[in-house]
């Protein structure tokens, strides 16, 4: 099974760049952020004549996520538990039926948290809420899959200037504590746990053409239970797609996981 995440930065206007996509990678599931319309302007019939099931939590103009799945919806819950005033479209979570038995995966867009302090104390209190919320679905002992943007640059590795990110709210210290302490719950890095080189990015900003210097970031994530861990097969960047005609600045990110028992 093939799970899969992008921040896809408006999916109306890369909805040709996904279809696309979708047709050569055929994933199983995908998670998508950024979506940036409400539930109704959601452009689902291109994604549905592919087979695929969707699952929104939108916005007008901001934030947005999806679940895009070949099998069947068990259960949809949109919105981060804990905190009942946040009305930021950035969680959704679903279960599936596979052939093993049940999967969770949550589509997750983390806020970025800049400029800081002003916006940076949100960034940390929802991240603490994901800790809360991992630990009750880690308590399950099923597969999970957290999948998104994190915006989160886990190590000095996972950015191509590292040095000129010190004082970003991606990078901060207490970003990276967090992420950490999320990952010591139990969770692994999908890509991670197939390469520790430098190099594998996720994310080019569209100035000071960082692309065509390859100027990147690793921001955008998969995070397993040990039941998906014990399962993982493969992972990958499709770098590839940013190269594409009007582009988002992230790109695919996927992990297989064996399905049979």
């Amino acid at each position: 099974m093939l799970i899969a995440t992008w921040n896809v930065n408006s999916v109306k206007q890369r909805l040709d760049l996904l279809v696309s996509w979708l047709q050569d990678r055929r994933p199983d599931i995908v998670c998508l952020q950024e979506t940036k319309c409400v539930d109704d302007a959601f452009p689902r019939e291109p994604i549905e004549a592919l087979g695929y099931n969707v699952a929104i939590h939108g916005q007008k103009t901001f934030n947005g996520v999806a679940i895009l799945s070949r099998l069947p919806f068990d259960e949809v819950t949109p919105r981060l538990p804990g905190d009942h005033a946040d009305d930021h479209a950035r969680f959704i979570e679903a279960v599936v039926s596979t052939p093993a038995g049940v999967a969770r995966v949550a589509s997750i867009y983390l806020p970025n948290g800049n400029p800081v302090p002003d916006k940076y104390s949100y960034k940390l209190k929802w991240m603490d809420r994901l800790l809360d919320y991992a630990r009750e679905r880690l308590a399950l002992e099923e597969p999970l899959v957290l999948a998104g943007d994190y915006n989160v640059i886990p190590a000095a590795q996972d950015a191509a200037n590292p040095e000129a990110w010190t004082r970003d709210a991606l990078f901060l210290p207490a970003t990276r504590e967090r992420f950490s302490a999320l990952k010591n719950l139990g969770l692994t890095d999908a890509v991670r746990a197939g390469s520790e080189a430098g190099g594998l990015y996720t994310f080019w900003d569209y100035q000071a053409g960082c692309w065509q210097r390859n100027v990147g970031l690793r921001i955008d994530h998969l995070l397993l239970s040990p039941q998906a861990a014990d399962r993982l097969t493969a992972a990958g960047i499709d770098k590839h797609v940013r190269g594409w005609d009007k582009p988002s600045d992230h790109v695919p990110v996927w992990c297989a996981l064996r399905v049979e028992e």
